[in-house]
Formats: structure tokens, C-alpha cells, sequence
């Protein structure tokens, strides 16, 4: 399970570092093989590449009625190696989809990572922060 905030800067090139504290456990599980694709709230999910190919069965089953959303996640998908260092690149492509220049935020959400441009993480996140808080967590105490 990944979780936890990483501010990450991409390097000139569009490699991302992965944070030292997921490397193993994505060399164990992954033997380093990454999938990265985009994410319909404007960031990119990275995917483990065990648990890409979950994600990748369920959308592949979608109906024919879903088929944007499998052109979506599965035509953008990009498969990606970490390297001896545990750099991954970012494609072009998918840097301008989610808006990512330079400064990133990785967050560990279970299974998968979402990578987004800071600038955009901070604006949303301080938007959901200003509304109410869904009724799902209702049950929750804080």
C-alpha cells in the first residue's frame, strides 16, 4: 500500500526521481516496471505494473458505451522502467496532459501513485478544503 505526499521536481529531461522509501517495494513487487496513464481529474496515475494490468482487465471490460473512458486510460497508457538511480520518464505527452512543467506532488493513493503539478494540487486541494465534507465520511470521527 503507497501512501504519503512527495514534492518532486522533474529534471530537465522529464524523469521523475520515485522517492527512496517506495523504491523497493516497487523493485520487489514490479521488478521496477512502471505504467503511467492519465487520470480524469487532470493529474497521471503511475501504476505499478502488477496492478496495472488489474486496472487495465477492468476498463478493458468496460461496455461500448464506456469507450472513451477506455481511450482515455488505455490509449494514454505508457509503460516505463525505473532506472538504476530510480528515475522514470514522464513522457511529453503526458506532462502537457496533466499540465506538469516541473514541480510535482506524488501522492501514494493504496495501489497506485497520482502525479500532479503542484500548482494545480495546491488550487484543488484548497478548494475541496474549503467546502463541505462528504457524506461518506460521516461515520468517521476527527
Amino acid at each position: 500500500m503507497f501512501q504519503g505526499a512527495s514534492s518532486l521536481s522533474l529534471d530537465a529531461k522529464g524523469r521523475l526521481s520515485v522517492p527512496t522509501r517506495h523504491r523497493d517495494v516497487l523493485s520487489a513487487i514490479a521488478s521496477g516496471q512502471l505504467t503511467i496513464t492519465k487520470h480524469p481529474h487532470g493529474c497521471l496515475m503511475v501504476f505499478p505494473r502488477p496492478e496495472w494490468e488489474k486496472f487495465r482487465e477492468r476498463i478493458a471490460a468496460l461496455p461500448m458505451s464506456a469507450q472513451w473512458w477506455k481511450r482515455i486510460f488505455l490509449g494514454n497508457a505508457m509503460d516505463v522502467d525505473m532506472d538504476a538511480t530510480g528515475r522514470v520518464l514522464v513522457s511529453p505527452e503526458l506532462r502537457e496532459a496533466a499540465g506538469i512543467a516541473r514541480d510535482t506532488m506524488l501522492l501514494g493513493m493504496g495501489n497506485h501513485f497520482e502525479l500532479w503539478d503542484k500548482a494545480t494540487y495546491d488550487a484543488q486541494e484548497a478548494k475541496a478544503m474549503q467546502g463541505d465534507m462528504p457524506d461518506v465520511f460521516k461515520d468517521f470521527s476527527f
